[in-house]
């Protein structure tokens, strides 16, 4: 080789190891870039209970401050009135019928994709802290938190007060201290142990609070003392909640991870407070909604719901697009780049274009179907005493496999005939509703939700063309869960 070639073979080999080097570092730096995700929830908090969303007694002014200078949504929705639904809903970018979670205390179906198992292809390590509700926490069960995805968990059966008892990866243990707080305290430690080993990580936290009872500690109840007792108890729940996220993003800041890390704050159903002695209660609950807990007006299933993000939202935003649980899944996937080989129908929509600034509008309506099914009660500590007096170290699934109630409801044949219970649409402004007689019969009515937040002026003869519109997009998505109910989300 003469002298030119060698030159030009060196200078090529050269170019190749900047090249490297260069993709190397800029994977890095990608790598380096991927935000954390801190996904918390509370139980059965309404839509007006917080004070950024006008309630004149309670006192969140940790919440108040992210939703000042965060992405606040004020048209944020529940995929259902009661818990176990809206967390399936949470984990998996689907409406809850579509894998029979019907009612409170039902369960997962292991087929199912949760956020937690999607972003593994991300290089995420994963935790769930706090109430679960949808299946067994003892290890060995296919929709523990364990077999959902999640790393590491300190989990709940169902909601819990105080000094809870808690299923560490499956070992029952007790936490000592308020509710709220113990719960950021267990994801904090994973965070940190994450943090340690540079790894990028999602932690979802489900409060178990202010779900009935309520048992405030003595410093909250003194903040509400011209208060009655019951809603000292409950007040004082809330401010707890509002407390530990602010210890929660405290910590993060000190931890040097708030910049990058994307928390989103929001609730399962709309509120249950203690027994109302004056009208003016249930309407601060639900900010003047019409309805509550257990019930698709609007009340029941719109919820507070913040993101705070400070590498992206860098100045304080609120938006009137209609979004939910449902889009939780879609959005941190789109925020992770985690990427799912199998993935089942998906109401859910990612909104980190609506987080970058670019979406004005939702880009398909969001379904609602209260399926009529019985709750199945979970009394966790009660479950868990049971479990801890069962465990020894080399034996802590004492009964043996858990039965799957999910997997079983697919041996269940549903019809597209018969499609019981309540249900909604919502497409931007408009609202259909779907409810049952008492002689077991469909009544509709369509509202502007823009124009009418009470939902007090029936549009479908005003508007029947709309209203035969969304009557027939209903019925359409509701032949889709059924397929999804049936199986056919696993077979394609």
């Amino acid at each position: 080789m003469n002298f030119h070639g060698r030159v030009f073979v060196v200078i090529l080999f050269c170019c190749f190891c900047i090249s490297s080097a260069t993709h190397s570092v800029g994977a890095v730096q990608r790598q380096a870039s991927r935000p954390n995700i801190i996904l918390c929830m509370t139980d059965d908090q309404g839509w007006g209970e917080t004070s950024f969303n006008g309630h004149s007694i309670l006192k969140t002014p940790h919440l108040d401050d992210m939703a000042a200078s965060g992405l606040r949504f004020d048209r944020f929705y529940a995929a259902a009135p009661v818990c176990s639904p809206t967390r399936g809903s949470f984990l998996t970018g689907r409406h809850p019928n579509r894998f029979a979670c019907f009612s409170w205390g039902h369960t997962l179906r292991p087929q199912e994709v949760t956020v937690a198992e999607a972003v593994k292809s991300a290089g995420y390590t994963t935790g769930h802290f706090g109430k679960w509700h949808l299946g067994s926490v003892q290890a060995n069960s296919p929709v523990s938190p364990g077999n959902s995805g999640f790393d590491e968990w300190v989990s709940s059966p169902n909601f819990y007060e105080n000094d809870p008892y808690m299923s560490h990866n499956g070992t029952v243990t007790q936490l000592k201290g308020e509710s709220s707080r113990v719960t950021v305290d267990a994801a904090l430690e994973f965070i940190k142990q994450s943090k340690m080993k540079e790894k990028p990580f999602l932690a979802v936290i489900w409060f178990g609070n202010p779900h009935t009872p309520h048992e405030a500690t003595s410093e909250l109840k003194d903040l509400y003392q011209n208060q009655s007792a019951d809603f000292q108890n409950y007040f004082g729940e809330i401010t707890g909640v509002d407390r530990a996220m602010g210890y929660l993003r405290r910590q993060l800041r000190d931890l040097g991870l708030a910049e990058n890390t994307l928390l989103w704050f929001t609730s399962d159903n709309g509120p249950r407070p203690p027994r109302f002695k004056k009208e003016d209660s249930r309407s601060q609950a639900t900010g003047g909604l019409a309805g509550w807990k257990g019930n698709l007006w609007e009340g029941g299933i719109r919820v507070p719901s913040i993101i705070e993000w400070p590498a992206q939202i860098q100045k304080p935003e609120v938006t009137n697009v209609p979004c939910g649980t449902i889009d939780i899944y879609p959005t941190v996937l789109a925020v992770t780049g985690a990427k799912v080989s199998h993935q089942p129908h998906l109401d859910g929509v990612s909104l980190l274009p609506l987080i970058e600034g670019q979406m004005t509008s939702r880009s398909k309506p969001m379904g609602f179907w209260t399926y009529p099914a019985k709750g199945h009660p979970k009394r966790s500590t009660e479950i868990l005493l049971k479990l801890k007096q069962q465990q020894t170290p080399e034996k802590p699934n004492p009964e043996g496999p858990v039965p799957d109630a999910g997997a079983a409801s697919l041996k269940t044949k549903y019809s597209k005939d018969d499609l019981p219970g309540a249900a909604a649409w919502i497409d931007g402004d408009y609202k259909l509703l779907k409810m049952i007689s008492k002689e077991n019969q469909p009544q509709y009515t369509l509202y502007n939700l823009a124009q009418d937040h009470s939902e007090k002026k029936d549009l479908s003869k005003v508007d029947p063309k709309r209203f035969r519109k969304m009557k027939a997009g209903l019925l359409d998505w509701q032949h889709s869960v059924v397929d999804s109910l049936n199986g056919k989300d696993y077979s394609d």
